[in-house]
């Protein structure tokens, strides 16, 4: 049972007159037994919560940022109408800080023998599954001094994904991608890349496109033009250690090597390239095999939501291992990790040469945009160290980057909202260039 701020009120409201003017056992005996006897009968009047029944429906997914609506809809099969305040317990980090209390509690009214559906709206602050803890009902009596209160357990998860932020990048990249596609009129030409087609000559083409047994079977001259070559494998690995768990503003490392990955995976989708997925630490902690290119992006997003860093060493060699093992020869593997010297020097560059003898690899970084600040800091003796730090620091990065392109890395190195379109770029240059 529990009582109502009206119960209370009822009781002082008698109690306070009989004992400041006939203060005695009888006075108060007579305020109180008429009262208790009201909260008996309204507690049994009020309907009871036990055969309540509870069914959920409505969004199982949502994009970090944006709202999800999931119904609860409660059924009353009890011969009194139910009036009550009802609960509708999730994780915390379902709603913003601070507005949990007022989204999570509704009251509704259900006469006898119907339904009502209650809209519960969440808005995810993390990334992962949220799952609906238990519905807590309190059902309240015609007089509102009293009320029936228990739990029922209604499952249902609703899964966060990452935001995908960096879509905005793509267009821009897409019309890049049609031109080396042969698609509009600046057509390229690299070491590995496919014949397309033939042409007529214009001024200003290489005149080694030149067929000329094509054009002695013409009146004009014709020329080859070329296009990137498809269907190659792209391998994205997340290295899900403790490097990744660190914050570069509001913005965890892994969650931007998550939106990069999937603009890569966008933008080789439409390149006619098949993409996957690893995410490692010390075992494989998610794992999407190359698919099409209509399902890669769904199957990529859905893995990706609910990781989490793992404050562990990353086992390079078994990364390397799971590398070697998932992709084929020729493969284009895209690296997310840090640019910290002791992790490379100590755990990839030992094993980075059996990446590059079988595949081309990309080694992509989330770079602090403070550090940069720091190192331009001055007007002060702590703006000097911090100066001086900062230098340092980025010296070590330029360091250890030129230490991987010494064995034919790629290496992109930018803050978290360049990461994306640079990654996208340097795939596109490995494209044009024909090492794709």
């Amino acid at each position: 049972m529990a009582l109502t701020g009206r119960t209370a009120l009822l009781a002082a409201i008698g109690t306070l007159p009989v004992g400041i003017l006939a203060p005695s056992w009888t006075g108060m005996l007579a305020v109180n037994a008429p009262l208790t006897i009201a909260i008996l009968c309204d507690y049994a009047l009020a309907a009871p919560v036990r055969t309540l029944r509870f069914t959920r429906s409505g969004d199982t997914s949502v994009r970090l940022g944006d709202d999800a609506a999931v119904q609860l809809t409660v059924t009353n099969s009890s011969p009194r109408p139910l009036r009550a305040d009802v609960r509708d317990a999730w994780p915390p980090s379902s709603w913003p800080t601070g507005t949990e209390l007022t989204a999570s509690r509704q009251r509704v009214r259900v006469p006898s023998g119907e339904r009502r559906v209650m809209t519960t709206v969440l808005t995810p602050t993390r990334r992962g599954d949220r799952h609906a803890e238990q519905v807590t009902v309190r059902s309240y009596g015609p007089l509102g001094l009293a009320a029936r209160q228990g739990r029922h357990r209604v499952p249902w998860t609703v899964r966060v994904l990452p935001p995908f932020t960096s879509r905005k990048h793509l267009p821009s990249r897409l019309a890049r991608l049609r031109e080396l596609d042969g698609r509009t009129s600046v057509l390229t030409r690299g070491r590995g890349t496919e014949f397309d087609s033939l042409r007529d000559y214009v001024p200003g083409d290489d005149t080694r496109s030149i067929d000329w047994r094509a054009t002695a079977r013409r009146t004009t001259v014709a020329v080859r033009t070329w296009r990137p070559e498809r269907d190659r494998h792209i391998l994205m690995v997340l290295d899900t250690g403790r490097t990744s768990a660190g914050r570069v503003g509001d913005v965890p490392r892994l969650d931007a090597a998550m939106d990069a990955a999937l603009l890569l995976a966008a933008l080789s989708a439409r390149a006619g390239d098949r993409s996957g997925l690893l995410a490692y630490d010390r075992r494989v902690r998610a794992h999407v095999p190359a698919r099409s290119a209509r399902e890669t992006l769904p199957a990529m997003v859905d893995a990706m939501a609910p990781l989490e860093a793992a404050l562990v060493e990353t086992d390079t060699r078994g990364l390397s291992a799971s590398a070697l093992k998932n992709a084929p020869k020729g493969s284009l593997i895209v690296l997310f990790t840090s640019l910290d010297t002791a992790p490379i020097e100590e755990g990839l560059l030992p094993v980075l040469p059996q990446l590059t003898r079988r595949h081309t690899v990309v080694v992509a970084s989330v770079a602090d945009p403070r550090v940069a600040e720091m190192a331009q800091a001055r007007g002060s003796i702590e703006n000097v160290y911090d100066a001086a730090a900062g230098t340092r620091a980025q010296a070590e990065r330029r360091r250890t980057a030129e230490q991987l392109q010494r064995h034919g890395v790629v290496v992109v190195d930018s803050v978290p909202d360049r990461l994306a379109p640079d990654l996208a770029d340097a795939y596109l240059t490995l494209k044009a260039t024909g090492r794709l």
